[in-house]
């Protein structure tokens, strides 16, 4: 299993800042949701394997202390960049930690999320630990949006059809004891309901939009952890079919900028 959580770390290694620009911001909805079902102003939220931070800034108005936790220091390093280009706001911070193994007080926390992450955790050690930190009451909550984003239909099957090749070459590419290994995230429900810890779990379904360029669809598409690790494998095929992927991209966006709807699914527990 240790050698699992190092290549689950290993595999965001070197493209941070391209991850940052192009992935979508984590939607208010998820603050709506969670505090609602709360009730109150969380005093302590966790997002756990925060990557750049997307998804930890969308609290910072509406917790009283947020701390992202991310094992990647690629990826972390870019959210420490950003906090000191925003003066450092105090209620905000960024530390390195792997879920099974926050180092936080029991019931210590009230919101407890996973933005695009838990699929990379080992599901029931993570759980107990998350259980663990969660004051009675506290949510955790696993959400992610589905790939790609609505507003194309052949561009969309383009889309997935370069990042489903991408990924079988990343496979064929890496040794055995170099592979990643994510967990379905189909199964995160069922993974939250059986481990016994949590009186109330649901699914939650919503929308959202974002403004695009074709650069930035494209980029968000490049952003594909299967896609990068291809290439670091030195998959140089890759970089052709994404300039066709472009030339597509740029066809369909006509050189305006057009709203893409990002549909998204939260599995959360309360403790």
């Amino acid at each position: 299993m240790q050698d699992i959580r190092r290549n689950n770390v290993e595999r965001f290694k070197g493209f941070g800042t391209l991850y940052d620009q192009n992935r979508p911001a984590a939607p208010t909805e998820v603050v709506d949701i969670l505090t609602t079902y709360l009730g109150n102003t969380p005093r302590m939220v966790a997002d756990v394997g925060c990557g750049t931070g997307l998804s930890s800034w969308i609290w910072l108005n509406e917790a009283e202390r947020i701390i992202g936790f991310e094992p990647s220091d690629d990826m972390r390093s870019v959210a420490e960049s950003k906090w000191e280009s925003a003066g450092k706001p105090d209620n905000l911070r960024f530390v390195s930690g792997l879920s099974h193994d926050l180092g936080l007080p029991d019931g210590s926390v009230d919101v407890l999320t996973c933005s695009q992450s838990f699929h990379w955790m080992e599901p029931q050690p993570t759980l107990r630990e998350f259980a663990r930190v969660l004051r009675p009451g506290g949510i955790f909550a696993a959400y992610d949006c589905d790939w790609p984003p609505m507003l194309n239909w052949q561009l969309e099957q383009a889309y997935q059809q370069l990042v489903s090749i991408a990924d079988d070459r990343a496979s064929q590419l890496s040794s055995q004891e170099n592979q990643a290994h994510k967990w379905s995230k189909d199964g995160h429900l069922q993974q939250i309901q059986q481990s016994g810890l949590f009186r109330y779990v649901r699914e939650i379904v919503f929308h959202h939009h974002e403004t695009f360029t074709a650069d930035r669809y494209v980029n968000l598409a490049l952003s594909q952890g299967g896609l990068q690790t291809a290439l670091k494998l030195g998959a140089t095929e890759f970089n052709e079919m994404a300039d066709d992927f472009r030339e597509q991209a740029q066809t369909v966006f006509g050189g305006q900028s057009r709203e893409v709807l990002f549909s998204y699914r939260m599995r959360l527990g309360i403790v």
